[in-house]
């Protein structure tokens, strides 16, 4: 990459945004050594413009931002580094320097998908998702239509708290049912997407 460090005598911003959420944590700046350290031990090391010296985020907190991703802007003189926190990165304790949560309640879902694909493969003993993943792909199916209907009902009511639980129980068993058949449930956003950029299309 050619960065143009001349413009900030000698410095560039950088944007640290986190790789799965997606959510801005901080910003900071780089001078070429800053650059170049960064990109050989893949974890972010900044230019203290306070301190006039290198900084390795995490160097006394523990809390690493770990590279998974840099791009650099249309103008040569800002990085946007997508990174994989190891803990808060604002030195006052908040997960981001702009005071907010650093979560994706959508992510969870992935995360759910995990857990039920490792209830797959080690089965353990008094679990629920493992007596459904005994029973087969046929019971699993049933139970999908059950909760479905169940929703159904739950929807033509007016207590919104029993019919979030019966989404819930739908999501759940759609999860199950997705990695019986081998699949997850980026199989199925990636469908959305394709859907998504052919209606955007005509």
């Amino acid at each position: 990459m050619n960065l143009d460090f001349e413009k900030l005598n000698g410095l560039i911003p950088v944007i640290i945004q986190d790789a799965q959420s997606m959510n801005v944590l901080m910003l900071g700046f780089m001078n070429k050594e800053a650059y170049e350290k960064t990109l050989n031990d893949k974890i972010v090391t900044f230019y203290s413009r306070s301190k006039k010296r290198l900084w390795t985020k995490g160097e006394t907190s523990g809390n690493f931002l770990k590279v998974v991703d840099i791009k650099i802007d249309c103008d040569k003189d800002t990085l946007l580094i997508k990174v994989n926190p190891t803990g808060p990165v604002c030195h006052t304790g908040t997960d981001t320097c702009f005071d907010e949560k650093n979560e994706d309640k959508v992510l969870f879902l992935q995360q759910l998908q995990q857990f039920i694909d490792n209830r797959k493969q080690t089965m353990p003993e008094n679990s629920y998702t493992t007596e459904l993943f005994k029973k087969g792909i046929n019971k699993i199916a049933q139970k999908v239509g059950e909760e479905a209907v169940e929703l159904i009902i739950e929807a033509k009511d007016n207590n919104d708290e029993l019919f979030l639980n019966e989404s819930a129980d739908l999501f759940y068993h759609i999860l199950v049912l997705l990695s019986q058949k081998g699949l997850g449930i980026k199989d199925v956003v990636n469908v959305l997407k394709q859907r998504n950029n052919k209606y955007l299309s005509n």
